[in-house]
């Protein structure tokens, strides 16, 4: 499909990193099949969080809340694990104090506060080799992820996504960017492990295609409209049911508060009902989070909160394309077996 008739268009990259001050990362272990992504700002972000699975893992979210003390953060981390990936931040955590990073109050002898919440999806029953003891390596994944983050990074099975899957599908990494008519930059990056199935049944096309660009996830257009309101595909089903989780973060290099932020959380959440198919069953634990680089003022003024809006639409519309890709260039290999999109039916 072509670009919006707007004039929004892709960034270069077609990733998050597309919002400038912004860098990803990924590590995973192939024997444990599983990893962890790691999103950095270059400088504190204003940032706010929407959960709406019914089985979150997540760490830091409190510290969100546009009540709270502290407004910004540092990175956040996707994690594979479920509780023992939550581990992940700490090996961040560290990285980030020890490079004088985080919140405190100038006093001489006293550790920084780094601010980095982090949330995990469920991989613990994918044959992966977990007997680690007391040592689950999501701390080292951390690290490693965060020594790792560049503007440019991999898509598909890798960081987080390495032991995921959609629905019936190999999950994966996915990110995606937009660039509006007025300049204003939106990102989005998901960690796929849907309970839900993100394809039309029947083929491989995905729902998410409405909002394709440029043929980013094989531009097959959208499916027939779909006769049975049951009829979703290739998800996981009952005989399944599991923890699932897809994990996301958007970003924009317009200055927004927390509270507005939040209203950006929640549009872009519509972005993951668009791509996947059922979402925020009770098997998923799905959140996403919201970044303002705040590299674009813009005045206060009566034509703010369409500004939000527009964002927020932008957002969903990113995200569903970031989901939808992730899964696209997700592929088997002997370390990650499995069903990938390619396999499927035309």
């Amino acid at each position: 499909m072509s670009p919006p008739s707007s004039g929004a268009r892709p960034g270069e990259r077609n990733l998050i990193t597309d919002v400038p001050g912004l860098r990803v990362g990924h590590a995973q272990d192939a024997g444990v099949r599983t990893g962890v992504t790691v999103l950095l700002a270059d400088t504190p972000v204003v940032a706010a969080v929407d959960v709406r699975g019914g089985g979150p893992a997540s760490r830091e979210i409190d510290v969100l809340s546009p009540e709270n003390l502290v407004q910004t953060l540092d990175a956040v981390v996707l994690s594979g694990g479920s509780v023992y990936g939550l581990a992940a931040a700490d090996g961040v955590t560290a990285w980030l104090g020890a490079r004088g990073r985080g919140y405190g109050f100038n006093r001489p002898n006293t550790p920084l506060s780094p601010i980095v919440p982090a949330a995990c999806l469920y991989d613990l029953a994918n044959a992966g080799n977990k007997a680690w003891g007391l040592e689950p390596p999501y701390r080292r994944l951390g690290l490693e992820a965060v020594q790792a983050v560049t503007a440019g990074f991999d898509l598909g099975g890798v960081g987080a996504g390495f032991g995921a899957k959609a629905g019936n599908l190999l999950g994966g990494i996915g990110s995606a960017s937009l660039i509006l008519s007025d300049g204003w930059r939106v990102g989005a990056l998901a960690a796929v492990n849907s309970h839900g199935s993100v394809v039309v049944p029947g083929g491989r096309r995905f729902w998410a295609a409405p909002f394709e660009i440029d043929g980013e996830f094989g531009g097959l257009g959208p499916g027939a409209p779909l006769p049975d309101p049951e009829g979703w595909g290739g998800w996981r089903g009952a005989a399944q049911a599991a923890a699932s989780t897809t994990l996301a973060c958007v970003a924009t290099d317009v200055a927004l508060s927390r509270v507005e932020l939040n209203r950006i959380a929640i549009m872009a959440q519509d972005g993951m009902a668009r791509a996947i198919r059922p979402a925020h069953s009770p098997f998923d634990g799905d959140i996403v989070f919201a970044l303002s680089t705040g590299r674009v003022l813009l005045p206060e003024d009566a034509a703010r909160p369409l500004t939000v809006a527009r964002i927020g639409a932008a957002a969903a519309d990113t995200l569903s394309r970031a989901i939808a890709r992730g899964v696209f260039l997700s592929r088997a290999t002997p370390d990650r077996p499995g069903t990938d999109w390619s396999s499927l039916n035309a």
